[in-house]
């Protein structure tokens, strides 16, 4: 690739900044749905341990009943309303992301209290998307540095990884 100037490399230096910031973006946007989607789809079931989180313990004999009373599902950690799992959003600005809850009762389920145990969700839900995370920022980049959504054509790889 040849320049005329200096102002058309600078030029094509901006756009190619432009185009690798948009894809970036992109990837950034659905890795959040992926990981507020799956927060979501915790909530109501236990949950294994992963990383440095805990599997959920047992409710206690004492929440069943009293969300038995209120008309609540029985075995269903975390759901009653549905209030707290609804929730769960996510915002991106740029190349920043915000995935969490409005609830305020949810930072007592994700770390726990003295008298209950943690039942984190969006730790967790970080951790079980790792590697799609991975995959779909690094196509995003690659993508970004090398050609936009041609590329992808090109490689044979859907636009949705």
């Amino acid at each position: 690739m040849e320049f005329s100037s200096l102002g058309s490399l600078a030029l094509h230096l901006v756009s190619q900044e432009v185009t690798l910031l948009a894809s970036l973006h992109e990837g950034l946007e659905k890795c959040a749905e992926k990981v507020e989607t799956t927060a979501k789809d915790e909530i109501g079931h236990y949950q294994l341990g992963i990383g440095p989180f805990p599997a959920w313990a047992d409710l206690a004999d004492s929440t069943e009943e009293q969300k038995a009373k209120m008309g609540y599902p029985s075995d269903a950690p975390l759901l009653a309303s549905g209030a707290m799992q609804n929730s769960i959003t996510h915002t991106t600005h740029v190349l920043e992301t915000v995935i969490g809850s409005t609830d305020e009762k949810m930072v007592y389920h994700e770390f726990g209290t003295p008298k209950m145990p943690a039942r984190p969700v969006m730790g967790p839900a970080v951790l079980r998307n790792k590697e799609y995370i991975r995959r779909v920022l690094g196509l995003a980049t690659v993508t970004g540095l090398i050609g936009g959504s041609a590329i992808h054509a090109s490689l044979g790889y859907d636009s949705t990884p």
